[in-house]
């Protein structure tokens, strides 16, 4: 399978999770509004992600893939076994103490996380905080374990089940908005209970599909075995700079969730629909491409292909141009349709729209960045390399918060996003920098050819947009709900073939998009 294929596969199935995350943040949206309760949802779900992040997706992943690949080139299939029970033992092992610890401390996390309900008057959004993520912090020993899995089918090239699972997670909370919030006096917990269902779902799963490999992990009580393992150890050892590295990242967002609690009521909700909708072209496109590259990249770094590395790093990001540059033109020019159209029902009002869409503006200037280090990050995690990533991680939060500085007072939650954006756009710059000065990465031909053909079909579709905004009034449709729906359809599929036409009239052939398929072979 080329590694086009690949990254469609699991963007199809990254779409139905994105739609089925969509369908879930409506009737959130519907039920219980920007308010303080919902606040306090998004900051207790933030907090078992940010640790899902930190162990499982991301310093966990790009420790283990590439030494995990290079196990599977080098060693025995029951030396490989050995190592992923080793490595499944520890990594359970920490995570449930870890779990225990964050279930006891609750109250401390949240005050962390969010000090703005520490204020007398937010007591109660306060202990709803605390009491939900008491229950949801189990989710992070799933979703770690999870992620271990992903790991594992990733590296033999099952990429569609990982890619799927998410879906449970989104089917779990629809169901406990629809069935369970009735029966709760306050009934944002449910969306609590949802979440631990579905993280049980989700591991179940790939569980279950790590077994018909005949990959799953055959657990003991051999602790200080797993932990003399010299791979195991050389896992943890490039996890440390890569913990620092992702928790760099993770930083940045407990700082900017704890500037949202302080300012007007509803912020953290606004910035987590805008961040919804970012999710989209970031996961269907950014994750999708790292997904497939790191495996591959790994592999031509075995095998000292550098011209096979730079042309996969190359391949990556012409993707992110032909297909990120629209997307973030989608978000900025028809942001209000979009936010209206997907949650301006039921407690979600007007005023909520234009913060939201606010901040979908916003996020939109980062797009390019967030997409961008998917491809290049990979690209020194390959070769082990992760250090150079948290250097510059490093020097991205602080220029974040500078900007934060500057634009928080002016712009508000939108001036936080912002900021994150310009943040990613400066981190994705300073890797290709890194990449560049080391010979990693050299760029192939016809680059300034690829820049003028591409640009018409940005015009044209730029012109588009802004027509079908001026032309339609979202916020006045909200008694038509299938009217607007329909208006919506129309202008992005609309888009979508003025886009393509034009690049189709402007020279692109199919072949542009699936080279790199054969480079990576060759």
């Amino acid at each position: 399978m080329g590694l086009f294929r690949s990254a469609a596969t699991i963007s199809s199935f990254t779409l139905i999770s994105r739609i089925t995350g969509l369908a879930r943040d409506v009737l959130i949206a519907r039920a219980f509004g920007a308010g303080a309760f919902t606040d306090a949802f998004w900051v207790a779900f933030r907090i078992p992600n940010l640790l899902r992040r930190l162990f499982a997706e991301g310093a966990f992943s790009q420790a283990f893939v590439p030494i995990l690949g290079a196990a599977r080139t080098n060693r025995s299939d029951e030396e490989v076994r050995t190592l992923l029970d080793r490595v499944a033992l520890l990594l359970t092992v920490v995570l449930m103490a870890v779990t225990v610890i964050g279930i006891i401390a609750a109250p401390w996390v949240v005050s962390a996380m969010a000090s703005g309900l520490r204020k007398a008057a937010r007591e109660p959004e306060f202990n709803a905080a605390v009491w939900m993520t008491r229950m949801m912090f189990p989710y992070i020993v799933c979703m770690s374990l999870t992620a271990f899995a992903s790991g594992v089918l990733n590296t033999w090239r099952r990429f569609a089940v990982p890619a799927f699972t998410p879906v449970l997670l989104n089917l779990s909370m629809i169901a406990a908005c629809i069935w369970l919030a009735p029966r709760y006096d306050i009934p944002v917990y449910a969306l609590a209970i949802g979440v631990m269902v579905g993280g049980v779902a989700q591991l179940a799963i790939q569980w279950i599909a790590l077994s018909r490999i005949g990959l799953l992990p055959r657990y003991t009580l051999r602790v200080r075995e797993a932990w003399a393992d010299p791979t195991v150890k050389r896992i943890l050892r490039q996890m440390g700079p890569a913990t620092l590295g992702v928790s760099v990242a993770q930083i940045s967002l407990l700082i900017n969730t704890n500037i949202a609690t302080w300012l007007t009521q509803g912020s953290v909700t606004w910035l987590s629909y805008a961040d919804r909708l970012m999710e989209f072209p970031t996961a269907l496109l950014g994750v999708a491409l790292g997904t497939v590259l790191l495996p591959s990249l790994s592999a031509a770094h075995a095998r000292d292909d550098t011209d096979g590395y730079s042309a996969l790093l190359d391949w990556g990001l012409r993707l992110v141009l032909l297909l990120g540059l629209p997307a973030a033109l989608g978000l900025a020019l028809l942001s209000e349709g979009l936010v209206a159209t997907l949650f301006n029902y039921g407690k979600f009002a007007a005023g909520d729209v234009e913060q939201t869409r606010l901040a979908v503006m916003a996020y939109s200037v980062g797009l390019i960045g967030l997409l961008a280090v998917k491809i290049l990050a990979p690209g020194f995690y390959a070769r082990q390399d992760i250090r150079t990533p948290v250097r510059i991680a490093i020097v991205v939060l602080i220029a974040t918060q500078v900007f934060n500085l500057m634009l928080v007072p002016r712009l508000g939650h939108a001036g936080l996003a912002l900021a994150i954006g310009l943040g990613a756009c400066l981190n994705a710059l300073a890797l290709l920098i890194g990449l560049r000065r080391r010979g990693i990465y050299q760029p192939q031909a016809a680059w300034l050819s690829f820049s003028v053909r591409l640009l018409p079909a940005l015009i044209g579709v730029s012109a588009l947009l802004i027509a079908a905004n001026t032309y339609v009034d979202w916020i006045a449709l909200h008694a038509q709900p299938g009217m607007r729906i329909v208006w919506l359809a129309g202008v992005v599929g609309l888009s979508a073939v003025v886009y393509f036409g034009l690049l189709a009239a402007c020279g692109f052939r199919r072949r542009d998009f699936a080279r790199a398929g054969r480079a990576s072979q060759g």
